[in-house]
C-alpha cells in the first residue's frame, strides 16, 4: 500500500498564523512533523532534550523550507522541572497554541527511573507529556479550536496500566509490558483530556504511527525484535488477518503522516477522543485503552504524581 508522506498530507494547507509545538523534534517523526507544518506556513516550536540537536533541526528545517518560522525550546520529559521550565518559556513567547503534538518517547528501555522517581517509560511517554499539556492548557484554550495529538502505538496491546503500581515498585520489571502500559496511558490521557476540554473547543487524538525505522529502537536486541514480531503476529492473528510474522516498517516521512493529518485535516472538525492510524479513524484499539472511568482514574493518579493540579486560566 502506498503511504503518503507528512509533506503530502499538508500540501494545499495554509497554516499561516498557527502555532504548532512538536516534542521530540530532533529526530524521526518529530523532525518530519516540524518540517511539514513549517512548509504549510505554521510557526513551529521544536522541543527536545539536546540544544545542539535542536539547533541542527532548526537549520535543517530552514534549509528544507526557506523562510520557515521555527524556534526551539529545551525539554527533557524525564524531568518535571525541565517540563515546567519549557512550558513557562513557551508561554512567554506565544499567547496561544493551535497544535500540540506530544510526539517524543522512549521504547523498551532497560529498567530506569526519571529524575522524579517514575519508571522511565511511563515517566517519559506519559507523565512528562501530561504535565506539559496541563501547563500549556491556557495557551490551548486561547486558540480557535486547538488540537492535541498524542503519539501512542499498536504496542499498547502489550500492557494495560497498573494503577496501583505505575512505576514498577512491587513487580518484576518487563520492558515490553512497561512500554505497552505507557502507550495505553497515552490513549487514556487522550480520552480524559478530550472530555475535559471539548466544551472549550480543544480536541484530542491518539495516533498509532505504525512500525517506523527510527532511532527509537536503539535499546532493542535481536532477541527483542524476535519477541516483538511474536507480539505483532499474535495481535494480527487475533484480528483475523493473515500474517507472515514480519514487521512492516515505513520511513519517518511516511510514519509522521498520521500525526500531521490529525493536526490539520478538516475531517476531524468537531470530533475528538479518537484513535488514528494510516490517516484515518481506527477501531484497532483495545477496549481498556478507551475506558472512560479508567481514564479519569489515570488522570487523578497523574495529578497526584505530578503535584498540585493546574486549573485552566
Amino acid at each position: 500500500m502506498d503511504r503518503p508522506t507528512a509533506l503530502e498530507v499538508v500540501d494545499g494547507f495554509d497554516l499561516s498564523g498557527r502555532v504548532c509545538l512538536v516534542t521530540g523534534a530532533t529526530a524521526g517523526l518529530g523532525r518530519e512533523s516540524a518540517r511539514a507544518l513549517a512548509s504549510a506556513g505554521a510557526q513551529v516550536i521544536a522541543a527536545g532534550r539536546d540544544p545542539r540537536a535542536l539547533e541542527s533541526t532548526i537549520q535543517w528545517v530552514r534549509q528544507e523550507v526557506p523562510g520557515a518560522d521555527v524556534s526551539s525550546v529545551v525539554l527533557d520529559l524525564a524531568s518535571l522541572e525541565s517540563v515546567r521550565d519549557a512550558a513557562e518559556s513557551v508561554s512567554r513567547r506565544v499567547d496561544a497554541i493551535d497544535v500540540l503534538i506530544n510526539n517524543a518517547g522512549v521504547m523498551f528501555t532497560p529498567f530506569g527511573r526519571t529524575s522524579d522517581g517514575f519508571e522511565l517509560q511511563m515517566g517519559t511517554n506519559h507523565l512528562g507529556h501530561f504535565e506539559l499539556t496541563r501547563r500549556l492548557t491556557p495557551q490551548l484554550l486561547r486558540a480557535d479550536g486547538a488540537r492535541v495529538v498524542i503519539l501512542s502505538s499498536g504496542g499498547h496491546v502489550m500492557g494495560d496500566v497498573d494503577l496501583g503500581d505505575p512505576s514498577w515498585e512491587t513487580r518484576p520489571y518487563d520492558k515490553f509490558m512497561a512500554y505497552g502500559a505507557s502507550k495505553t496511558a497515552n490513549i487514556l490521557f487522550m480520552v480524559e483530556l478530550d472530555r475535559r476540554l471539548r466544551d472549550y473547543g480543544v480536541r484530542a487524538y491518539s495516533v498509532n504511527p505504525g512500525a517506523v525505522a527510527t532511532s527509537l529502537a536503539r535499546h532493542m536486541s535481536r532477541a527483542d525484535f524476535s519477541a516483538l514480531k511474536g507480539y505483532a503476529a499474535a495481535s494480527t492473528a487475533a484480528k483475523g488477518n493473515p500474517t507472515d510474522g514480519m514487521l512492516d516498517f515505513t520511513m519517518p516521512e511516511q510514519g509522521a503522516a498520521t500525526q500531521v493529518w490529525a493536526a490539520v485535516t478538516p475531517e476531524l472538525e468537531g470530533r475528538g477522543a479518537l484513535y488514528l492510524e494510516e490517516c484515518r479513524v481506527s477501531d484497532e484499539v483495545q477496549p481498556y485503552a478507551l475506558d472512560g472511568a479508567r481514564a479519569r482514574e489515570l488522570w487523578a493518579l497523574s495529578e497526584r504524581l505530578c503535584g498540585v493540579p493546574v486549573r485552566p486560566a
